[in-house]
């Protein structure tokens, strides 16, 4: 077994594009083909193959590139971690947009922007990639409508917000569980975040009201006020991953809580920074019907192309996780 892939951090968070031809994966939508890749062993051994250890890490991520829903949009994409696929991923937008451009794939001016239109299993969200002189200086996603669900939700110990962003998220300041977001309390931050999401899950304030397959709470962001408009946070989401990035999809729907606190207006931007130092820029740039339209930004840059290759002979198969 090969498989070749090309490798971006987006704000320090790793991205793993799979290149290789890895087969068909089934359905008419990119929601559908997230099924068919859970389900199917043939594809999901490829996910483990390239998340596990040795030659991943239990907070590694990435994804397949598969169709677009229809003509509309340049690609599709399924966003996988260790424990699964994901329905919206901010930084590997952000990521994407970048390696759609530096690649070929979608043909961008020396100098200027292009739209990377990209359907993902929440819906469909456009990248903007700038380019200086030929180089990628920046990527600004628009996102699916982001909303606030619910306020002051009691999760077994205290209250938080929930809110969606193409993938639910519960959020709390970190020091009401006694924490900052530092390095240094890392461990603790991990030890609340699965807490939270294991004292509301299955609730009603993470059931997406058309599609049951977005339901579920994704992750809980911990943050911290730096200053007016300045923001620092982590999600801890899935089993205990940590996001190195400020996470894109989060950050789009804190956007609406800000918005919806009176902290930001229209067009008002936003910083967000990440518990590794680094930032994304936001801002609400629209209310439409079921939410408010966001712009997330921030740099994604090439770290290497791989060739994995799995020996028949090796009795770790796929690998492990140790986390």
């Amino acid at each position: 077994m090969e498989v070749r892939t090309t490798d971006y951090h987006t704000a320090g968070e790793p991205f793993r594009i799979v290149v290789s031809d890895i087969g068909e994966i089934a359905g008419a939508s990119v929601r559908e083909r997230r099924e068919t890749a859970a389900a199917t062993e043939r594809i999901d051994r490829v996910r483990r193959l390239l998340c596990h250890e040795p030659r991943g890490h239990a907070d590694m991520y990435g994804c397949f590139v598969v169709p677009p829903d229809d003509g509309g949009a340049d690609l599709g994409v399924l966003f996988w971690h260790k424990d699964g696929y994901s329905t919206a991923c901010g930084h590997g937008t952000i990521a994407l947009g970048a390696w759609a451009v530096e690649s070929g794939r979608v043909a961008a001016p020396i100098d200027g922007e292009v739209n990377v239109v990209i359907d993902v299993p929440s819906g469909r969200v456009t990248a903007r990639v700038r380019r200086v002189a030929g180089t990628v200086e920046e990527v600004a996603f628009v996102n699916v409508p982001a909303r606030v669900t619910a306020r002051g939700v009691d999760a077994g110990g205290g209250e938080v917000d929930v809110a969606w962003g193409g993938a639910f998220y519960a959020f709390a300041p970190a020091e009401a569980f006694g924490l900052r977001v530092t390095p240094a309390d890392l461990p603790g931050l991990i030890v609340a975040g699965r807490s939270v999401k294991a004292a509301l899950d299955g609730a009603p304030v993470s059931r997406h009201p058309h599609d049951d397959r977005l339901s579920g709470l994704y992750g809980t962001v911990l943050t911290e006020r730096v200053g007016p408009r300045h923001h620092r946070n982590v999600a801890i989401f899935a089993d205990g991953e940590v996001d190195r990035s400020p996470t894109g999809s989060a950050t789009s729907a804190r956007t609406a809580l800000l918005l919806d606190d009176g902290e930001i207006a229209i067009g008002d931007t936003w910083r967000n920074d990440s518990i590794a130092g680094t930032s994304f820029n936001a801002r609400p740039v629209g209310e439409v019907a079921d939410g408010v339209l966001t712009e997330v930004s921030g740099t994604a840059f090439r770290t290497g192309e791989h060739r994995f290759v799995l020996d028949p002979r090796d009795t770790l198969g796929t690998g492990f996780v140790l986390r």
